[in-house]
């Protein structure tokens, strides 16, 4: 390739500048002098299984890491939306494509049904405090300003009703299990730099500090209690935590403590049924693995077959889970914790920091398909923690990304790319016209639809396309790098263009802008191909808004191939050639604004039989029908030039 003295400056430019070129002011902030908010959460748990309410007190120690004093702080209060009338009713009542598991069930709750968490006394170092409350937030107007570097603790006595089974938590779930405790406790909102995140619950995603946790539910003694944390008394309470050996010696009375503790996660989930069966399995150098779920209810509705099928299916799960665990963490980082753990409940899968509550009436491919994307929600979501109001398409697409790859380990052997099926789904939205940006508040899209295609669909794609762009092999070293700098914090997106634009020596911002914060689409062509008895020349086309660097193969009369390779010039690098055992030919920057690019062949025309832009596939370019070239033949001679 041609270098000239502009490209030489520009690059040590970029090494002189670094950050500041690199990436975004808020990258920048992050980068240079970032913090974070701390919590430390105590609760004290009385539940009654015979109304679905429970007291609760609750001692939170807030450490105000952040260069700003706060004059106040918010609370979400979550069970407020299984309420008629709540936001999340309206809004599941009125938007196109509402949530099959919604719809209008909430509108229609009675007194017993509904969900709700109640403060009954609130005090700031001992000082009552006065809130106010409005939907699923608090807000709490504070005696005194907690100063950078202060802490400041909390106490609060509350009472809540646990909703019927809607969305994520709930009493009751179509399969019967009593109790899913997600988002279950009055949870102090996330404070960072852009201020407090005091978003209502509408149904979307969460968002909340790191910290410690130490949780005490005393429940009615036939219930078995599994939780997203670490049992500190199982001799009390056995069902399978007991260590051999040692006699577990149950206190008496009506109830069991089930004590808990977690460190160093933002969330805490609980489930609890008398039909628990508890099983465990060990990750080698890794977890322990816990799975809880139902032996006798777990299908009311099967056959005595049927239903020896779905156990069979949860016995097979645990092996399968522990390759899974292997893959991910052999690949692309260490689980963090000492366990975790997979519990039927809820209403489908949602993934918790150190566990997930799945729906158990699958198919063994569907019960291992949502364990593992859910269980990979530990590394993005639970450890990565980053915005997952702002930023979901990390959290979500990046575990759609990984998930994709270690179910077609599992059940495929490998074979395959397995992200090819997402591609189609993107382009059928592309076609419907309902795609929305991916960096937008992710209660705030118009369909449903457009949001999974955002979140989970381009978030994947994102990666996919963009090992297309800087080789998979510095892909991976990003997402290694991203996953080791990053784990315990909230990082942003541009926190990862960052890291990979340091491994990859690119310029990356076209990709991250045009990708994440537009809805432009990507289209190449071949346009014509000419030559003589010594040459030719490759038209190609842009055709679409979105540039990319393009792969072209070009397959001659006699079997051999040749690549040729057109970066942008607004990368400033190349990628190494992904084909070692093909011939690879990096040729001149395309300046994304032309429209057209010449690329010389030194063989004539009549030695080519075909040139194909992206044979991998991984570029999405929205029409493909114009990526081939191939002479016409004989039967076609009639027909003008020499495309089809």
């Amino acid at each position: 390739m041609i270098r000239t003295i502009y490209k030489t400056t520009f690059t040590l430019l970029l090494s002189l500048l670094g950050i500041f070129i690199l990436s975004s002011a808020t990258a920048w902030a992050q980068q240079a002098g970032y913090w974070q908010q701390e919590v430390e959460y105590e609760m004290d748990i009385d539940f009654n299984v015979e109304t679905n309410r429970f007291d609760g007190f609750q001692k939170l120690t807030y450490h105000n890491h952040s260069p700003d004093t706060l004059n106040r702080v918010f609370y979400h209060l979550f069970f407020n939306a299984f309420q008629p009338n709540s936001m999340m009713d309206v809004r599941s009542r009125t938007i196109a494509d509402p949530d099959r598991r919604i719809r209008d069930r909430i509108f229609h709750y009675d007194e017993t049904e509904i969900g709700y968490q109640r403060v009954d006394r609130l005090t700031q170092n001992g000082s009552d405090v006065e809130y106010t409350i409005e939907g699923t937030i608090m807000e709490v107007h504070l005696n005194e300003p907690v100063a950078p570097g202060e802490s400041v603790v909390f106490e609060m006595d509350f009472n809540a009703q646990v909703p019927l089974q809607t969305r994520r938590s709930g009493r009751d779930n179509a399969e019967g299990v009593r109790y899913s405790m997600s988002q279950w406790y009055p949870k102090i909102a996330a404070y960072d730099e852009m201020g407090w995140h005091a978003n209502p619950y509408i149904g979307r995603e969460f968002y909340a500090p790191f910290g410690t946790f130490d949780i005490k539910i005393h429940i009615d003694r036939d219930y078995v209690v599994a939780s997203g944390s670490i049992l500190q008394n199982p001799e009390e309470v056995g069902y399978g935590y007991e260590t051999p050996g040692i006699e577990v010696n149950r206190p008496d009375g009506e109830k069991l403590t089930w004590h808990f503790t977690a460190e160093n996660v933002h969330d805490v989930m609980w489930a609890a049924d008398p039909d628990y069966t508890h099983t465990t399995a060990q990750v080698p150098g890794g977890p322990l693995l816990r799975f809880f779920y139902q032996s006798e209810t777990v299908a009311e509705n099967a056959s005595d077959d049927e239903q020896a099928q779905l156990l069979d299916n949860w016995e097979a799960l645990p092996e399968l889970t522990v390759q899974g665990f292997r893959y991910m963490s052999e690949n692309y980082g260490d689980y963090p914790y000492e366990e975790y753990v997979v519990v039927q409940g809820g209403d489908g899968g949602m993934e918790y920091t150190m566990g997930t509550l799945i729906t158990g009436n699958r198919s063994l491919r569907s019960l291992v398909g949502v364990t593992v994307h859910e269980f990979v929600h530990a590394w993005y979501e639970g450890a990565v923690g980053n915005n997952e109001v702002y930023d979901q398409w990390i959290d979500e697409g990046f575990t759609t990304y990984f998930s994709a790859f270690i179910t077609n380990h599992l059940f495929n052997n490998g074979e395959g790319d397995p992200m090819l099926s997402r591609y189609n789904s993107y382009f059928r939205v592309v076609q419907a016209g309902i795609e929305e940006p991916m960096h937008k508040h992710s209660d705030h899209y118009v369909t449903n639809t457009a949001y999974g295609m955002a979140s989970y669909t381009k978030g994947a794609m994102f990666l996919h396309q963009l090992g297309y762009v800087i080789g998979d092999e510095v892909l991976k070293n990003t997402l290694n790098r991203f996953y080791d700098e990053w784990k315990f914090k909230h990082p942003s997106g541009y926190d990862f263009l960052r890291i990979a634009e340091e491994e990859s020596g690119m310029n990356l911002k076209w990709y991250y802008e045009y990708w994440v914060t537009t809805t432009q689409t990507i289209d190449y062509g071949v346009a014509e191909v000419t030559g003589s008895d010594q040459s030719s020349v490759i038209t190609l086309a842009k055709n679409s808004t979105m540039p990319m660097p393009l792969d072209v193969r070009i397959t001659y009369t006699d079997g051999s191939q040749e690549w040729h390779y057109i970066p942008l010039r607004i990368m400033w690098g190349e990628k190494e050639n992904p084909y070692p055992d093909a011939s690879w030919n990096t040729s001149e920057d395309w300046p994304w604004v032309f429209p057209e690019y010449e690329l010389s062949i030194n063989r004539p025309l009549n030695e080519i039989a075909r040139v194909e832009i992206d044979p991998s596939m991984r570029m999405a370019d929205v029409n493909r029908n114009d990526n081939v070239w191939a002479p016409v033949s004989d039967a076609d001679s009639s027909q003008d030039a020499g495309r089809k």
